[in-house]
Order: structure tokens, then C-alpha cells, then sequence
């Protein structure tokens, strides 16, 4: 035993319960409908090979960089912020290490242990993860088919104490995760009010906006709060390149007023002094090369036959004994079992039948429904998708 007690939080910490599903994937034969990756078919290796040879012509990439981030890379980036409806310069972004990291620099510098944070549940589990890192008091807030309930939420609000009250509300507004929605504009400004009224901030990740089968969607929560607040905009934006150009880039950005983006440089310059400045000049390449609409492009149009191929094989498959809403945009789809199925032996068919999900308990801060699981189907391919459900409404058979 070591002779200095560990920190608190880290006693006894909880792990990614994603992550650790990695030793099912060795298995021969599995198929995996798990984990939220792009689909190794869509990256474009020409352009990031081109953009990576014209990063390591000159060779600064190879040396240390801004905090902030490399100039030409923000300037890429608040260009793509404001084809997506923001006002957005440079100097209103920061570059981070995935958008996790930006995530991590907030709660750095807003929250103290047993503040309030209230998430929509079910939830992303790194978000979780953080937060319990973090210890900071979880507040859940639910969410129906169109995503957050912020009716629900405004009347939990309103019961509470200035004391217990959140001072961030983390959101994934668009093509959630795990449950795919797509938050309605009128719910967007009524949460923007709601931050308003009630003086908490508004954290909106949208690694998977881009991502849409629908042409008109709504205008981000960012967007939304710059024109009913301006200046006093209550929401800070989080984005990647992760599920558009390669995770492997590790290309995050957080796009906040100036006296938040300051205290993260100051916090993020005690974690990794800058996000890799190669990543940072290839993914600025590729971007500056104008390859990037394309293949978001392309993007989309795959992720949407994959998404129905899984909607249509989960209704001729199962019918009755699962319920979802049909995504809109991103990776993912949330089931619910309307029969009884015991969550552990489900898990434990499915992986006999040869397929890999994430069970709906990862989902959630307390009190998970196990009735739950979300399916990807970003990653494989219509045929392993079809094969995938296929197994799955097996494991179904042999649990219910």
C-alpha cells in the first residue's frame, strides 16, 4: 500500500464503461454495433496524406505552438463556425485536444466540488465520467424524442434554491448521444431564456451537427443565444473534427467570451501545454484545401443508408419488443425493450451471438433504465449492420 492516501475522486474511480468493451472486440467473428467511430471507409487518406505532406514541408509543425491554437487553424475553424449560422473571429475559439478536453478545461474553471451541473439523461458517459471526477453534484434532466425536456426542466428549476441550482446544463442538441434527437428551435431559445432567468451557463457539444440526413435543421444553441443575448450569449460551443475528418487528429475547439477562453489557456497550459501542432497544421491544410464539404458530404449520404438499414432490420427483427425514434442525423440509435429482458443476460446473448452494444446503464448518473442500449451504426457497413441485428434479435429470443 502506498504510504500517501489518493485524492478523493480517484479512490475508487469509475472507468469509461465504453472502453471497456475493447477485449469483446478481439473476438473472432464479432460484430460491433458499440462504439460511436467513423467509418474507416469515409476518411479521406488522399487529402490528409497531401495536407500532411505540405504540414511537414517547412517543418514548424515540429515544434512547440500557441495554446490558443495555430492561427491558421482558427481561422479555419471560425470559418466553419460561421457557415454554421455563428458570429465567430479567431480570437472567440480556442484549439483543444478533442472537444473532451474543452469540456474538462470548463469544469477546471467554473466548478467547485459539489457545485451543481445539471445533464440531460441519458447522457454522454465521458461527460459523466468528468463530472464524478470533478465531484460535482449531478443533476438529471430528462429528455423525450425531441431531446431535452426543457419544460420539465424550468419547473424542477423553479422549485429549487439559488444554492442548489446548476451553474452549467451540458447538452448535445443535435443527433444526440446515445439517443440521436434533434432538439426542436423552440426549445433551443426556451432554454437560452431558461439560462437567462436562472443564471447558468449552457455547455453545447456538437461533434455530430454536421452529420444530418434533414436539409434544414435548426440553428445551434450558440447561434441562437448570440441573437436573443448578444453579448451576454449564456452558451459555450464545443465541437471536432473527430466524426468529420479522423479522430486520430485529436482536433477540439471551444468557441466562449474572451474571460472563459483565457482561464482555459491558463488551465489547458498545465495539461498539454498546446494541442499537437502537427495535427493542428494538417487538419488546417486539409481544411484550407476545401476537401472538407465533400466528404462531410459523403458523410452523410453513407451514415443515412446505414441508419435506415438498422431501422428497417430492428422493426422486421424485433417489432414489437423494442421501442426508438429514427435518428435524424449522427451515429446512433437508443433502444428500449417493451418486454421484460434481464439487462445482464441480454448483454451476455448478444456477445454468444456474436454482437456488440453498449448497454443503456453507461447512459446514466443514477437510476439507470436497464431496460436500455444504444446502437452505432456509423462504423460498420450495411451487410455486417443487417448480420448485426440479425444476431441481435437472437440474443433477444434467448434473454426475454
Amino acid at each position: 500500500m502506498l504510504p500517501i492516501p489518493f485524492a478523493s475522486s480517484f479512490v475508487n474511480p469509475a472507468g469509461s464503461a465504453i472502453r471497456e468493451l475493447f477485449p469483446y472486440l478481439s473476438q473472432p467473428g464479432i460484430i460491433s454495433l458499440a462504439g460511436g467511430y467513423p467509418s474507416p471507409s469515409l476518411f479521406d487518406a488522399e487529402g490528409l496524406q497531401e495536407a500532411a505532406a505540405r504540414a511537414l514541408s517547412g517543418g514548424g509543425a515540429l515544434q512547440y505552438g500557441a495554446t490558443e491554437g495555430m492561427p491558421a487553424l482558427r481561422e479555419a475553424l471560425a470559418l466553419l463556425c460561421r457557415s454554421r449560422g455563428m458570429v465567430c473571429s479567431p480570437s472567440d475559439l480556442i484549439v483543444t485536444t478533442g472537444s473532451q478536453q474543452a469540456f474538462d478545461l470548463l469544469l477546471r474553471i467554473f466548478i467547485e466540488p459539489g457545485d451543481t451541473v445539471c445533464v440531460e439523461t441519458p447522457a454522454y458517459p465521458a461527460a459523466i465520467q468528468a463530472l464524478r471526477l470533478a465531484n460535482a453534484k449531478i443533476m438529471a434532466a430528462p429528455v423525450d424524442g425531441q431531446g431535452l425536456d426543457v419544460d420539465a426542466l424550468a419547473a424542477r428549476l423553479a422549485l429549487l434554491p439559488m444554492a442548489q441550482r446548476p451553474r452549467l446544463v451540458y447538452t448535445v442538441p443535435t443527433f444526440s448521444n446515445p439517443c440521436g434527437t434533434l432538439l426542436p428551435a423552440a426549445r433551443r431559445e426556451a432554454l437560452v431564456r431558461l439560462a437567462l432567468q436562472y443564471h447558468f451557463l449552457i455547455v453545447e457539444d456538437d461533434p455530430y451537427g454536421e452529420l444530418s440526413f434533414i436539409d434544414d435543421r435548426p440553428p445551434s444553441l450558440y447561434a441562437v443565444g448570440q441573437r436573443i443575448a448578444g453579448d451576454g450569449n449564456p452558451v459555450l460551443y464545443l465541437s471536432s473534427l473527430s466524426k468529420t475528418v479522423a479522430p486520430a487528429l485529436r482536433i477540439g475547439w471551444l468557441t466562449a467570451p474572451p474571460d472563459v477562453l483565457r482561464r482555459c489557456v491558463v488551465a489547458k497550459q498545465t495539461m498539454d501545454l498546446c494541442t499537437s501542432p502537427l495535427a493542428q497544421q494538417i487538419a488546417a491544410e486539409y481544411l484550407g484545401a476545401g476537401r472538407y464539404p465533400a466528404g462531410v458530404e459523403r458523410a452523410r449520404t453513407e451514415y443515412k443508408q446505414r441508419m435506415q438499414a438498422m431501422a428497417d432490420g430492428l422493426h422486421a427483427r424485433l417489432g414489437k419488443k423494442i421501442a426508438f425514434v429514427q435518428p435524424q442525423g449522427g451515429m446512433f440509435v437508443w433502444l428500449r425493450s417493451t418486454v421484460p429482458v434481464n439487462a445482464k443476460q441480454l448483454f451476455e446473448a448478444a456477445v454468444q451471438c456474436g454482437v456488440l452494444y453498449v448497454p443503456g446503464a453507461a447512459f446514466y448518473p443514477e437510476a439507470p433504465d436497464l431496460g436500455t442500449l444504444r446502437l452505432s451504426f456509423a462504423a460498420p457497413d450495411v451487410g455486417q449492420i443487417q448480420e448485426g441485428i440479425e444476431r441481435l434479435a437472437r440474443a433477444f429470443a434467448q434473454a426475454s
